[in-house]
């Protein structure tokens, strides 16, 4: 994890993210607390748990993006869940534990790639004498004769021919034979795709179905790829990733739990709002501290810091049950985006979208400019579509620019290249017609 202190942190978000300042804060002095809590000892480091956070705001303000380039910044684990996604046990939907499962597994991914870069170097030794084996064989037996096609002198010079031809890319399109172990799924399973089943499912699946050998012709260049992850899993002690995910996962994992006021029961005592009462239900052992099997082995829930979001329009969080509300000490209001909000996030974050579309154009020669006239009939725009229909805040930017920009993404290859300047002209030319029927603007924007 990395050692950043929160005001390192918010300056790292401010770079990706407009706004929302206290939600920032909160996130920032949080994970702070999850590396101060790593420097205690003893029982002390047990008592401490995580502040868990409560966003509440209207949807495309920035909730889900601030968990998830804080996750990305601090390298921790992370996985975000729809809370509406999950039933009670007994009703139709997910089970509540697949969450803890879900986030193991991105641990895995996590620690696996850090042994990676660990075995990378031997691991492409080895792939280079494997294929110089495929390439140039031995000889059933060697010849004593200096002179002879099969002496061991005349061999070795032969494969350090082939090393340096295979190192400069030269025998990349030869072709050669391997064998490829690979799992024959039932055709039962093959129907709704390995995928959609739950991860300890498919772990159980891959025990019990046998492995089968089949011998593949691939060029070089492939079975590079093929022998490399063979020798990667060689190399690598799964056994060792899968105890370090574990305590990854237990002590900087992130869950991002989503559409929270979806599972606030209305006045009705049954069906659909059971159900919701139920969800509150089962994710309260999971956020107070539980113990969850999965395939790589028992996973305690006290210390992963769980993010929750909702907007929270028609519910409120005193809705929600009193023990799960205690379970998330930190609240903070995001505040709807406003025209100046949505001019800096088109102009100021690192992959703004209007950085985004000049460097998509600029890989077909066209260079495109937006001028800050247009920027601001942009912002306008869309601050607009959002008061006269639904407000989905920043992603309207996405719907806006798509269609600002879609006659000219089409003709981009045909086109003479060159510079083409984006002006408030060319904006109003493009979008007016859109914004200013109402309908079509619900249908199109």
């Amino acid at each position: 994890m990395r050692d950043l202190t929160p005001k390192q942190i918010v300056e790292e978000l401010d770079r990706h993210i407009i706004g929302q300042d206290a939600a920032k804060r909160s996130v920032a002095i949080a994970i702070r607390n999850r590396w101060r809590r790593q420097q205690l000892e003893g029982d002390m480091r047990q008592e401490v748990a995580p502040k868990n956070i409560l966003m509440i705001g209207p949807t495309g303000v920035g909730k889900t993006e601030i968990a998830r380039r804080l996750a990305k910044l601090t390298g921790a684990p992370f996985i975000k869940v729809e809370a509406s996604k999950y039933t009670e046990v007994g009703y139709y939907g997910r089970d509540v534990e697949s969450m803890i499962r879900e986030l193991v597994e991105n641990a895995i991914g996590l620690v696996r790639t850090q042994e990676r870069e660990k075995v990378e170097e031997e691991a492409k030794r080895r792939v280079e004498e494997r294929l110089l084996d495929l390439l140039a064989p031995a000889p059933p037996a060697f010849d004593a004769m200096p002179d002879s096609p099969d002496s061991p002198e005349r061999y070795e010079r032969t494969r350090e021919k082939m090393r340096a031809m295979l190192v400069s890319g030269e025998m990349d399109q030869r072709r050669v034979e391997l064998t490829i172990e690979q799992r024959a799924m039932p055709m039962m399973l093959t129907g709704v795709g390995m995928e959609q089943m739950d991860i300890d499912l498919q772990g159980m699946f891959e025990k019990i179905i046998p492995k089968s050998a089949a011998r593949r012709e691939l060029t070089v260049a492939e079975a590079r790829g093929v022998l490399f992850e063979q020798e990667c899993d060689a190399l690598i002690n799964q056994e060792q990733v899968n105890s370090n995910a574990i305590e990854l996962a237990e002590n900087v994992g992130i869950i991002f739990v989503d559409e929270l006021d979806k599972v606030v029961a209305g006045e009705q005592t049954h069906g659909a709002d059971v159900s919701r009462q139920g969800v509150q239900r089962d994710l309260l052992p999971i956020v107070e501290g539980t113990t969850v099997q999965t395939r790589y082995g028992y996973v305690r829930t006290d210390h992963i810091l769980f993010i929750a979001a909702g907007a929270f329009h028609r519910a409120k969080p005193s809705d929600l049950m009193p023990e799960l509300q205690g379970r998330f000490p930190i609240r903070v209001e995001l505040q709807a985006l406003g025209k100046e909000d949505f001019v800096r996030i088109l102009t100021e974050p690192k992959g703004a979208l209007t950085k985004q579309y000049q460097a998509l154009m600029a890989t077909e020669n066209v260079q495109i400019t937006f001028q800050d006239d247009a920027v601001e009939t942009l912002a306008d725009f869309a601050f607009r579509v959002n008061q006269t229909t639904q407000n989905i805040g920043a992603r309207r930017l996405y719907t806006i620019m798509e269609r600002l920009l879609e006659e000219l993404s089409f003709e981009a290859p045909e086109m003479q290249k060159g510079r083409v300047p984006i002006n408030a002209a060319y904006v109003r030319e493009r979008l007016s017609e859109l914004t200013e029927d109402e309908d079509l603007s619900k249908f199109i924007l």
